[in-house]
């Protein structure tokens, strides 16, 4: 399907931001943490309040482009013309986290294998890996009620999200809150990793927890590694792998 170009007709600000998501959109699809067409991943458009943008439903995450990308507002109307509509789940989820967390530059909802099978185990999440301590610095846990289509569990996902950037959601799958698309692709990452790295872990011999001790003052730690620049470090190294497969994804 043919989709017109927003390129000059829209912000320089906003054209940024679609570009960078729609490589979001497409690094989601290389990592294989796509569920078909039923995630979602949203970023506010800077300058307008209560719109975000967030993908056309039924649309593979590697055929998503800059330009095909949906703006809507908050009660899911949309901004900006498309032929997708969209995803009813995915908008309750998103509107609810934007609506409350101004520091979300990035929301990021997957369905993975490994993520869905931790979602499930009463422990949740184990201090067992470098990547685990990370994630429980800053982990909260939503119950499973239903797919997400009732306005009124909004209220309940953002008292459980609170301050927290992951949320594990409970026989569902995972949750991030990045301070932009950069911030929540690294995130996800190590979500994702510590979710698959746990699974494989629970199939052998007993399994070793992290000191408590070294995992304090983790946003520091993370600081040093990342030489200040926390996501940023790895960032433009996934754009140039994109650029080199399909750069697609900037039309």
């Amino acid at each position: 399907m043919h989709i017109e170009s927003l390129k000059g007709k829209v912000s320089d600000a906003e054209w940024q931001l679609r570009v960078e998501l729609a490589a979001l959109y497409r690094l989601t699809a290389l990592y294989g943490w796509t569920d078909l067409v039923f995630t979602h991943i949203s970023v506010p458009v800077p300058g307008e309040s209560g719109h975000f943008l967030i993908n056309p439903y039924g649309m593979m995450f590697e055929e998503i482009t800059a330009s095909s990308l949906i703006k809507i507002d908050h009660q899911c109307n949309k901004v900006s013309p498309s032929p997708f509509p969209v995803t009813p789940a995915g908008f309750t989820i998103h509107s609810a986290v934007h609506a409350v967390r101004e520091d979300a530059g990035c929301v990021m909802h997957t369905h993975t294998r490994a993520g869905v099978a931790v979602s499930t185990q009463e422990c949740g999440v184990l201090p067992i890996t470098q990547q685990s301590i990370f994630v429980l610095n800053s982990l909260a846990y939503h119950d499973y009620e239903g797919v997400a289509l009732r306005e009124d569990e909004k209220v309940r996902l953002q008292a459980n999200l609170g301050s927290c950037d992951y949320l594990m959601l409970r026989n569902h799958g995972l949750l991030v809150v990045g301070r932009n698309v950069a911030d929540a692709f690294l995130k996800m990452y190590t979500f994702e990793n510590t979710c698959r790295i746990q699974v494989d872990a629970q199939a052998g011999g007993k399994l070793i927890e992290v000191d408590p001790s070294i995992r304090r003052d983790l946003d520091a730690v993370f600081k040093t590694a990342t030489k200040g620049m926390g996501a940023e470090i790895a960032w433009p190294a996934l754009l140039r792998k994109l650029d080199r497969l399909d750069p697609s994804y900037k039309d």
